[in-house]
């Protein structure tokens, strides 16, 4: 029985216009394998001479002996072993072999393929493979051998399929295996029960289909994707089919009309390019209907743009921009900022003159292999550029267990391999897999210093954080996304620049809040590795429990010290230091009201020409010398003293004030009163007020208020004893990590 007579997502024969589309690898169109020729045990068998002629059409020189040999082997081991479908089992390795050799699969990953499944079903040892094929073929031969026995189910044994996923993350050419391996099964999945056909369709939609993307197996994934819409949707996948070849009967094909204009504006500009017509498979063209409702002929393809270098990716862009009408905002460079999976490629559209919308790809012959093979079409990672054949030595850990560097891995599956050693347990691991791999689209922000990151959709600045820094990412206090300040819970979007905000305390603290504004799983395993190893801080209810206080004295403002750390953690609201100055009023009475100089011990004194006047310095703005100064007369025969540049001055003179001389005296002292902003982050009070301190700086009174976003103001009256120190002040402040301004006092309107 063919794989096709068991398929039922296997469409029916298209005829018409589609006839000269030009598809995407079409792995349907193989078949099933020749079956058992006679051979001699000196030549290539009959039976793979087909898998030799799709290899071949990759690596012109390869070596076939290995495969002849691992055709002797695999079919000796499986005679007399039949499949469900009735076909001899070893069908299964040969059209699994043909469909890597069709992606381009170097000769050691198809020996492995075709031996895949015998260690698991036959007599065939490890040993006996590693003998006769060396040790990378047993390497690849024993991954895919502890994959076959996971379960990747519900029930699936968390930390049984966390060390399966590792060994495969080592080699990433034992996915490639299995995923052809689950693809030849999914294609003759109609002989099973529709419950068990439900069953493995919704581990390969969950898990197979989601990896194959990280892998950038496109051929592969779009594939498995139809046959999943097949079993699991049969009457949306049937209602997809009739579009597919109404379509397709249609004597109009606006799709090659627009083809061979644009092969002609190529060849006016003298740029070398082949275009062809790449049809949607059917997951696709279901898609684009529920988006736009009536689907026209456009709507069923895309046109693909094949040239020979980088640069004439662009110059094929700058024509087609240039001599037809382009849609702006669909143009995406995947060539500049490749996607996570190593995709590369230009994206763009042109209007036609109906209306209809052309979605045009562009790119070279070398990404057009890896957009649709993936890892597959990477070859061997390990092996020695003068040789591609040669098997890595023992120091790389073939045939053992031992972590294999592989330069060309993509970054999703180096950075699977990171978290999952960081994951406390295996639940948490599994638990977070399975959400990664729901991501289905990422987003690329760029670094200041011109670097990129890659980062799930949704992400925020906790994620760009963890993703750049790893676990020192602890001592992140906030970021700059585009130039502004922005929360670490800010959402990202692709195209932003972000530039992080390190602090350097190497006891930094992460906050039990970021844990919501955690996407990626490196950030989330950072976290909760980090909080389940160090105990809470005590909650304000179980301070006062112990009979403890949760207020902070004017000693602990200036020590920095006190149970009510308004920071630990980030996460409880701060309570307000609200402690009282001189004459027994908080900061925000002080504010609210001129204040005489004679209630401030030492403050500075402004003159003024006026008799028996009482000079009081504004609260609005708190003058200091050297500030140029102005005086208001107001009832009582008192004298209000401001900065000139206060918002006061001409609300004042508005309403018919006097305005009246005044001069700083001989007094060097001086009160003010100091605004600073700063992301929340442990022990920066301490911090703060010990950079205060050292300026000699005395702290008369200070607010703390609840943190919003993770940003914290502050407000302190300090007494100087020297007016002249106020600029080295306020640098001290700002020289503190995590505080981003400090600003003198300024009240609009008080």
């Amino acid at each position: 029985m063919s794989a096709e007579a068991t398929n039922p997502a296997t469409p029916g024969p298209v005829t018409g216009a589609a006839a000269r589309w030009r598809a995407r690898i079409d792995l349907r169109r193989l078949g099933r394998a020749a079956l058992l020729g006679p051979a001699a045990r000196d030549r290539l068998p009959d039976a793979i001479g087909h898998v030799a002629e799709a290899h071949r059409a990759h690596h012109p020189d390869a070596d076939l002996e290995p495969l002849r040999r691992a055709w002797v082997l695999a079919e000796s081991s499986h005679r007399g072993q039949m499949r469900k479908s009735g076909e001899p089992y070893i069908t299964h390795p040969l059209a699994v072999t043909l469909i890597l050799a069709e992606l381009g699969a170097e000769t050691t990953t198809l020996t492995a393929s075709l031996l895949h499944d015998t260690v698991e079903d036959t007599e065939v040892t490890l040993d006996q493979v590693g003998k006769e094929f060396g040790a990378e073929v047993r390497f690849l031969v024993d991954g895919v051998t502890k994959l076959e026995k996971v379960d990747y189910g519900a029930a699936a044994e968390p930390e049984t399929f966390r060390k399966m996923l590792v060994a495969t993350g080592n080699d990433v050419r034992v996915m490639s295996i299995k995923l052809a391996d689950r693809l030849h099964n999914m294609r003759t999945l109609g002989v099973m029960r529709p419950e068990k056909q439900a069953r493995i369709a919704k581990v390969t939609r969950d898990v197979l289909i989601p990896l194959a993307e990280r892998l950038g197996v496109q051929a592969l994934k779009t594939e498995l994707e139809d046959l999943v819409f097949a079993i699991l949707h049969p009457e949306e996948y049937e209602h997809t089919r009739e579009l597919i070849v109404d379509n397709a009967s249609r004597a109009d094909d606006p799709l090659a009309e627009i083809a061979d204009e644009v092969r002609s504006v190529l060849r006016e500009a003298g740029i070398p390019a082949d275009v062809v017509i790449r049809p949607r498979h059917f997951v696709s063209v279901h898609r684009v209907a529920r988006k736009r409702g009536r689907l026209r002929g456009a709507d069923f393809g895309r046109l693909l743009v094949l040239v020979g270098e980088d640069a004439d990716c662009y110059g094929v862009l700058g024509e087609l921009h240039t001599c037809l009408t382009p849609v702006v905002s669909e143009f995406k460079d995947f060539i500049a900022v490749p996607k996570f999976n190593l995709y590369q490629s230009l994206h763009t559209a042109v209007a036609r003159g109906d209306g209809q919308v052309v979605e045009v790809l562009i790119r070279t012959h070398q990404m057009h292999k890896v957009a649709e093979a993936g890892v597959v079409a990477l070859g061997n990672p390990y092996a020695s550029p003068s040789d591609p054949s040669e098997a890595p030595s023992a120091t790389t850990g073939a045939g053992t267990d031992e972590e294999r560097v592989d330069p060309t891995r993509p970054g999703w599956l180096s950075r699977l391999l990171d978290w999952q050693a960081a994951a406390p347990d295996a639940d948490t691991f599994w638990s977070t897999l399975r959400e990664d791999l729901a991501q289905d689209r990422e987003i690329t922000v760029f670094r200041p210093d011109g670097g990129t990151l890659g980062l799930p959709e949704g992400a925020t600045c906790v994620d760009a954080a963890y993703a750049q820094y790893g676990e020192d990412a602890h001592a992140c206090l906030g970021a700059r996304v585009n130039g502004r300040l922005a929360t670490l819970s800010t959402v990202l979007k692709d195209g932003d620049t972000v530039q992080l905000l390190m602090g350097q305390d190497p006891a930094a603290e992460p906050s039990k809040e970021w844990l919501e504004h955690a996407h990626t799983p490196a950030a989330r395993i950072a976290i909760q590795r980090w909080i389940a190893t160090h105990p809470s801080p005590e909650t304000p209810e179980e301070i006062a429990e112990r009979g403890g206080t949760a207020g902070a004295t004017a000693e602990d403002v200036q020590a920095g010290r006190g149970d009510a750390n308004p920071f630990r953690g980030f996460a409880a609201e701060p309570p307000v230091a609200d402690t009282p100055d001189s004459v027994g009023r908080s900061i925000a009475e002080s504010q609210a009201s001129d204040n005489p100089a004679a209630d401030r011990p030492g403050a500075a004194v402004a003159l003024v020409d006026q008799p028996g006047a009482t000079v009081r310095l504004a609260g609005c703005c708190t003058p200091v010398p050297p500030d140029e100064i102005t005086g208001f007369a107001v009832r009582g025969g008192v004298v209000t003293v401001h900065r000139v540049e206060c918002t006061a001055v001409e609300r004042m003179k508005s309403v018919g004030r006097t305005e009246v001389g005044v001069r700083w005296g001989e007094t060097a002292g001086c009160r003010v009163t100091l605004f600073a902003e700063s992301f929340g982050r442990p022990h920066l009070l301490a911090d703060l007020t010990e950079a205060m301190a050292g300026e000699g700086a005395e702290i008369v009174s200070a607010t703390v208020e609840p943190p919003s976003q993770q940003r914290v103001r502050h407000t302190y009256t300090v007494q100087l004893p020297d007016a002249a120190r106020l600029p080295s002040l306020m640098r001290a402040m700002r020289n503190v990590a995590g505080v981003y301004d400090v600003s003198r006092a300024q009240t609009p309107g008080a």
